[in-house]
């Protein structure tokens, strides 16, 4: 290793020196809205982010004062502002531009909803997605996020861990059940990750919505490490399982395998 890099990997590994605790606690607020969470008070910020009530106020007052909140002088919600973070990287990074025009193709021959997702922490975060004419009520869009343990494409991106680091994220995670068929004790949830090793695709039974089913596939780079997960969901009336993996598998690999060829090129 040459001189530069090894001082660059050094520093990158050094955080105590050049963290911005400031700066984190900014993106902590930013990012605790949601759809559950549209118009949050002080000490609704606070607990859902883990700061004192002073660190939050300061935070939400900054973001206030920069453009990227509104409010009332009780309640804090997110301004347009805010988008010009997702537009950077969704402009900056070539993955979900190449993505979409595969994604809108897939949901057009299928007239289901498909997504790309990658890990972020103990989720799947939707980076690209196209939604059909039939709608599902759960309301995903980009940025949305799903559990790992519980969702399709969750279960492909951590199958494609080396299995020690997998389980650690398994174990960590906070799992509980959502409906009644959700899997999620960690036995049950690395069979099914070993399950996915082996034949390629992980699936979702009405885990994260009742009457919703759902099927991913891995991305590869050219080293064969998983870099994102390409998935489908239908409607538990229009297919069983077996009908949703020989109707819509092949079609699934088919623009797996061509954004993976775009993305990286031979």
């Amino acid at each position: 290793m040459r001189k530069n890099e090894s001082t660059a990997l050094i520093e990158v590994n050094a955080p105590d020196r050049h963290f911005v605790t400031s700066l984190q606690k900014g993106m902590d607020v930013l990012t605790c809205f949601g759809r559950q969470h549209s118009r949050l008070t002080l000490s609704e910020v606070a607990r859902l982010t883990g700061m004192s009530p002073a660190s939050a106020r300061r935070s939400l007052l900054t973001l206030h004062q920069l453009g990227y909140l509104d409010s009332d002088g009780k309640r804090f919600w997110m301004l347009p502002r805010a988008l010009l973070v997702a537009h950077a990287y969704l402009s900056s990074r070539p993955m979900p531009s190449l993505a979409q025009p595969l994604l809108d193709a897939l949901s057009e021959r299928t007239r289901e909803s498909a997504s790309l997702g990658q890990l972020l922490d103990n989720d799947a975060i939707i980076v690209a997605r196209s939604t059909a004419r039939r709608s599902l009520s759960t309301g995903l869009g980009i940025g949305s996020r799903l559990p790992a343990y519980c969702s399709a494409l969750g279960r492909a991106l951590l199958a494609g861990l080396p299995p020690a680091e997998a389980l650690a994220r398994v174990r960590g995670m906070k799992r509980v059940a959502l409906t009644p068929q959700t899997v999620h004790s960690v036995p049950r949830v690395m069979e099914l990750l070993e399950r996915c090793r082996a034949e390629g695709f992980a699936t979702n039974d009405g885990e994260l919505e009742i009457g919703v089913r759902s099927m991913a596939v891995p991305v590869r780079d050219q080293q064969g490490q998983v870099v994102a997960a390409m998935s489908i969901a239908v409607r538990v009336e229009r297919m069983n399982m077996s009908e949703l993996r020989e109707a819509f598998l092949p079609m699934l690999h088919r623009a797996r395998d061509t954004l993976a060829a775009r993305l990286f090129p031979v």
